[in-house]
């Protein structure tokens, strides 16, 4: 019945895992543990591809155009908050980028700064995951009907196509699985 906001809510679980790992690297960073470069990068990459482009993707471009066309208005209720969310997410990960990058040439305190942009973003991101959960999906399974939730769930297989791949969408959630494993060891080191 609620075929596309169970969509969400699942990505939303993975990426709440990959959440808690990248918060636990992070704070390890901020202690002196020297992390892998390549788990900061992988991390980021996750975060880019498959939080924003593919999750945010179908938000942005399929559920909340649905939910203002039923009501909600996008300027000063739930849909604007969650864009202006993304959007500062985005910000974010660009820091995470950055850092990751100079980290990977050498820059050992560019770990540091991917730690605090890493850490703002969890916490943003846990409150955003929560307000989706309980609030915002919650307004859709109310107003949008059983069709219109198949409808959504059918073109959100059009975004991971296009905006992913579904090789690269498989591979994201093998990378998310590889990160929380491995969060444990960077922070045992």
């Amino acid at each position: 019945m609620y075929e596309a906001t169970k969509v969400l809510r699942d990505e939303h679980e993975v990426i709440l895992r990959v959440l808690h790992a990248t918060e636990a690297t992070a704070n390890a960073v901020e202690f002196g543990v020297e992390a892998p470069a390549q788990f900061l990068s992988d991390v980021v990459e996750f975060l880019r591809l498959y939080a924003d482009r593919q999750h945010h993707g179908k938000e942005e471009d399929l559920l909340f155009p649905e939910l203002e066309k039923k009501g909600l208005p996008r300027s000063g209720g739930p849909v604007g908050v969650m864009l202006m969310e993304h959007q500062l997410g985005r910000a974010h990960i660009a820091k995470m980028v950055e850092a990751a990058t100079a980290y990977a040439g050498g820059d050992r305190t560019a770990g540091a700064t991917w730690a605090d942009a890493a850490l703002d973003y969890v916490a943003l991101l846990r409150e955003h995951v929560a307000k989706e959960n309980q609030i915002l999906f919650v307004m859709a399974e109310r107003l949008l009907s059983t069709y219109e939730q198949a409808r959504l769930f059918a073109e959100f297989e059009g975004v991971d196509k296009n905006k992913i791949g579904k090789g690269d969408g498989e591979r994201l959630l093998q990378l998310a699985e590889r990160l929380a494993a491995e969060a444990g060891k960077v922070v045992a080191s």
